[in-house]
């Protein structure tokens, strides 16, 4: 089998500090093109806009989608006509019922659509998966908080609206939530702060629910500065188990039993590489449902503005 000849749409932090390093890493998969207006690599065809490149371009068989999620399902939209496979990175958008036609257009083409969740491939989510699975569950609390300046510099996008604010890291963990559980979760209560000049929130207080009333709450914020936290505390019937370091760690009872080097975005190249293979797609919109409801349900408060 001839490796599938990518090209990377949107070229900026993450697509650099992810995507390449991923792609080189993983066999079956060849960087071929970029194709955005603020970034290129030495040595491979570069096109301003995805028009450019499917028109311009060397041959690809798919596309990487790492523009801000307000531009990608048009992108997305654009590729799958022209008979590409789509890499979707997270968020696959700005909102859920724009997922649907994407979907169509993929099976109808026969095409992949991958809605990447990149955090539940790190490598302590099957084993707290896995565990979960034989205990009785109490209750579930996330602590999910970073500092935008270290993880967003200078990107105006986020704040505006469709580019989901403190949901741009939350989402991660609701994706991992979602995971993990057995079953489905709802929104309850929320409450988003906004900055006077922004149009997305800062900081999100959620609580959660299944069927049955487990209690779930997350506290997410984009203020944290020092040591940052992406945790997850599951209490059951057989001790607290806890998902750190973006689910990279797994302990129990404070133990650690699961902890494995981060290869998050190698994994995601594994899996479209093989749902490429016969054309199929995978996207579960569970997390991007969340984050919804919580703007469907959730008391806006206004707080201080934000100045990058």
């Amino acid at each position: 089998m001839t490796d599938i000849r990518i090209a990377i749409v949107g070229f900026g932090k993450i697509s650099r500090d992810q995507h390449v390093g991923a792609i080189a890493a993983t066999p079956g998969v060849t960087l071929a093109a970029i194709a955005s207006h603020t970034g290129s690599l030495p040595g491979l065809p570069h096109f301003s806009t995805i028009e450019e490149l499917l028109e311009h371009g060397p041959p690809v068989d798919a596309v990487s989608l790492c523009t801000p999620p307000q531009a990608r399902r048009a992108a997305a939209a654009a590729a799958l006509a022209a008979g590409k496979h789509v890499m979707l990175e997270k968020p696959p958008g700005t909102g859920v019922t724009e997922l649907d036609p994407l979907i169509a257009m993929a099976a109808e083409a026969k095409r992949t659509l991958f809605a990447t969740w990149h955090s539940r491939y790190a490598p302590a989510v099957e084993p707290a998966r896995a565990w979960l699975a034989t205990a009785r569950i109490k209750s579930v609390h996330i602590n999910w908080k970073e500092d935008v300046r270290v993880w967003h510099p200078g990107q105006a996008w986020i704040w505006e609206p469709g580019g989901l604010g403190v949901f741009d890291p939350g989402i991660n963990a609701l994706s991992i939530l979602t995971h993990i559980l057995p079953k489905p979760v709802f929104i309850t209560t929320a409450e988003l702060a906004f900055p006077a000049n922004c149009q997305a929130p800062i900081a999100a207080n959620l609580k959660l629910a299944d069927i049955d009333g487990l209690p779930v709450t997350a506290e997410f914020d984009f203020r944290q500065t020092g040591p940052q936290s992406w945790d997850i505390a599951v209490e059951t019937d057989l001790g607290n188990m806890t998902l750190s370091g973006g689910g990279r760690r797994m302990s129990i009872d404070g133990k650690a039993v699961a902890e494995e080097p981060d290869e998050e975005y190698r994994a995601l190249y594994r899996r479209f590489i093989r749902l490429c293979a016969t054309g199929a797609s995978d996207v579960d919109l569970a997390p991007l449902r969340l984050v919804a409801d919580s703007f469907m349900v959730g008391k806006r408060v206004i707080v201080e503005p934000f100045v990058d």
